[in-house]
């Protein structure tokens, strides 16, 4: 699916108009509902096809956040080989009370996925909690940038933010 044609689709199956809150506080008249997209097997597979390229040479595994970046991830790993692990918000208290479930993360070169990001708060703090575990993370994927800070913010602690497209690249 070429890149106008994937904008399209996630435009047409995702995107609602209404008054939403959005994770930040903030408040929107436009939302993209990312399950949407990631609920639909032939689009999800177009968005990792599209995603595979902008995955740094370099990337060990990739980290899929809570919940939204799961599926990403692991339709991700199958396009690139790479494999994922699972990000939590906070570690499980019970069991083995890992925050990234699938492997140790320590010592590896991590892309984190996201699927949507506004203010980037959520990806800070979930880099953030990787390099405590002693994961590199350099990067950061999503689908959507909402343009509403989270580049800068992520660039703040050195994290450079990918996107697919940006809110004003879907909107026609």
């Amino acid at each position: 699916m070429d890149r106008d044609a994937l904008a399209r689709a996630i435009y047409d199956v995702a995107h609602l108009t209404g008054e939403f809150t959005l994770r930040s506080g903030a408040t929107s008249t436009e939302y993209f509902d990312k399950y949407r997209f990631e609920s639909d097997p032939q689009l999800l597979r177009a968005i990792a096809d599209a995603l595979a390229p902008l995955v740094p040479d370099t990337t060990d595994a990739l980290a899929g956040l809570e919940l939204g970046g799961v599926p990403l991830a692991t339709m991700l790993s199958q396009v690139t080989g790479l494999p994922a692990v699972f990000v939590r918000k906070e570690a499980k208290t019970y069991g083995t009370c890992q925050l990234a479930e699938g492997r140790d993360v320590a010592g590896v070169r991590l892309t984190v996925v996201e699927d949507v990001v506004t203010s980037g708060g959520q990806v800070v703090a979930s880099c953030q909690d990787l390099r405590d575990r002693n994961a590199e993370v350099d990067v950061a994927l999503c689908v959507i940038n909402r343009e509403s800070g989270g580049p800068e913010a992520l660039a703040e602690i050195d994290v450079e933010l990918r996107a697919l497209f940006t809110m004003s690249e879907l909107i026609p």
